[in-house]
């Protein structure tokens, strides 16, 4: 029953804080608009919120390995974002929005680890790709549904309600947060689960394992890749289809569907074939993707194309955390880990707009979704001869996160009593 009951807090943990995040999404937008904001000044607004975001990325995973208590730091991080949505309902001038955007940026970049080693705790490592599955559609179906609930509240209320709302979704994020209660998973399962005093190793250490560096460039290719690719499909679809609204929703409400239902599935199939084979299938999809696109579909075919991205999303989302608890198996910084693969996750998003929106001017469109396909295939490439498998040696019967033990980490998954 205490299991189930830390279940059900993890599930719940991880829906409102994504459905949390949605409402930092294009509502902002929307909002400083209608507060007579011109397009100059919301980019300003905008851009504030993703540097700070991207320069966030490593100092908030040292943040989280260097507090010991992670449950409260992810406490503390889903109050930051419920004041930086009552700041942007209750005062939308320039100031107090860009330091919302600032509080909103360093939270979310500390809250995404910290749910991630707290999940570790409580299921451990030899369950950690499965339990990231799960916590991948959770994540999911808050996206989903508070995409579709915000959508209704902006019809129906006060605009600005959009983010009394979304502060108000910080209450049940954090009573589900208060039933994962004290860890279960012994401290020798992953070094990360020590105080950082106790551990053998230096944080820069983290940094001498090639495989670290070699899955960096991977990510930077996916991103930059990956970025640009849906943004400008619509844009040459709406060129075309001048009443589009329908298949940018559509696009967009696609991919989370696919990685609620695949998410559970490839975080098992990371532990019993490996992380390998599991990662090329995602960096796969996204150049077949990018050569569809090449194609000029129309808004159906763009629609069915989402699959792939759905995909893409469902392997990289699980992946990066996964493979960043592999690596820090020995030294135990796992969120300086995944805090750095956020970081050249970041750095190739950045670029990637700029670089199709130059090639698609300055040649075509189809020129453009071209040079995202061989930026994919690079990554893949550079997967496939580069990357070694990660996945751990599975623990001996009895073992600390092995079959026999009786522990949280396999009553973790659903469907466990």
């Amino acid at each position: 029953m205490e299991a189930q009951h830390k279940r059900h807090g993890l599930n719940g943990l991880n829906f409102f804080a994504a459905a949390m995040q949605t409402g930092f999404g294009p509502f902002v937008g929307v909002w400083l608009t209608l507060q007579g904001w011109n397009q100059i000044d919301i980019g300003v607004a905008l851009s504030i919120g993703s540097g700070v975001a991207l320069l966030s990325q490593v100092p908030g995973g040292m943040l989280v390995d260097a507090i010991h208590r992670k449950r409260r730091l992810a406490a503390a991080a889903l109050v930051a974002l419920a004041l930086a949505a009552l700041v942007l309902a209750a005062v939308p001038t320039r100031y107090p929005v860009w330091g919302a955007q600032i509080v909103h940026a360093v939270a979310s970049a500390i809250l995404t680890p910290a749910i991630a080693v707290v999940t570790l705790s409580l299921c451990g490592h030899a369950a950690f790709g499965e339990r990231l599955g799960i916590n991948a559609r959770y994540a999911a179906l808050g996206n989903a549904s508070a995409g579709g609930l915000l959508g209704a509240v902006s019809y129906a209320l006060p605009d600005s309600m959009i983010f009394v709302l979304t502060a108000a979704m910080a209450i049940p994020a954090l009573i589900a947060l208060s039933w994962l209660g004290p860890t279960d998973a012994a401290a020798a399962d992953h070094p990360a689960l020590l105080p950082r005093k106790d551990r053998a190793h230096a944080a820069w250490q983290i940094y001498t394992d090639p495989s670290l560096h070699v899955f960096a460039v991977c990510a930077v290719l996916f991103h930059l890749a990956n970025a640009a690719m849906l943004p400008l499909a619509l844009n040459v679809l709406a060129s075309r289809v001048p009443e589009a609204g329908f298949v940018v929703s559509a696009a967009i409400v696609v991919p989370p569907i696919v990685v609620a239902l695949l998410s559970p599935w490839a975080g098992t199939m990371a532990r019993r074939i490996g992380r390998r084979p599991v990662l090329l299938v995602g960096f796969l999809a996204l150049p077949a993707r990018a050569l569809l696109f090449a194609t000029n579909p129309d808004a159906v075919p763009l629609i069915a194309f989402q699959v792939l991205d759905g995909v893409s999303a469902t392997v990289f989302g699980l992946m990066a955390p996964l493979i960043a608890a592999d690596l820090t198996r020995r030294t135990g910084y796992v969120n300086l880990a995944m805090g750095s693969i956020g970081l050249a996750a970041g750095l190739g998003a950045t670029f990637s707009t700029s670089m199709a929106g130059w090639i698609a001017v300055v040649a075509s469109p189809a020129a453009a979704f071209l040079a995202l396909a061989g930026v994919g295939a690079l990554g893949f490439a550079v997967l496939f001869l580069a990357m070694p498998e990660t996945r751990p040696a599975e623990p001996p019967p009895g073992s600390p996160g092995g079959p026999g033990l009786a522990r949280s980490g396999p009553t973790l998954r659903d469907g466990a009593t």
